[in-house]
């Protein structure tokens, strides 16, 4: 049981990370306006998708309720199997459609411990 809540928190650690990197990048990096509009994206989405990614760090990080992290895990889920589509739609380099895939790992891990620590 030890070790499950290690990985959890290590997994839910490295996404929070990851997630909060991503919304402050999405808000103040140029480059990312650019992405976002490379996939055709419109401009008010990236600054509420950065939103909802640092609403779903603080659900996951915080003690709430198991529904609203079940929320949690499957919105951050929909948006990494969705950046994958995106990506690959428009045939864009390997290392930006892998990119989504390995975060969604991590979410993965995090989500199978979760449940595991919580029984």
């Amino acid at each position: 049981m030890e070790t499950t809540f290690v990985i959890y928190w290590v997994t839910t650690g490295l996404l929070a990370v990851a997630m909060t990197y991503s919304a402050y990048a999405y808000i103040t990096q140029p480059t990312m306006k650019l992405a976002f509009e490379h996939l055709g994206y419109p401009a008010h989405f990236r600054i509420q998708l950065a939103v909802a990614k640092l609403l779903g760090v603080i659900v996951l990080l915080a003690p709430a309720g198991p529904l609203i992290k079940e929320w949690a895990y499957a919105g951050f889920a929909f948006t990494f199997i969705s950046a994958f589509v995106s990506h690959s739609a428009l045939s864009d380099p390997v290392a930006q459609r892998i990119g989504p895939l390995v975060v969604l790992v991590l979410l993965v891990a995090s989500y199978m411990t979760y449940h595991n620590v919580l029984t």
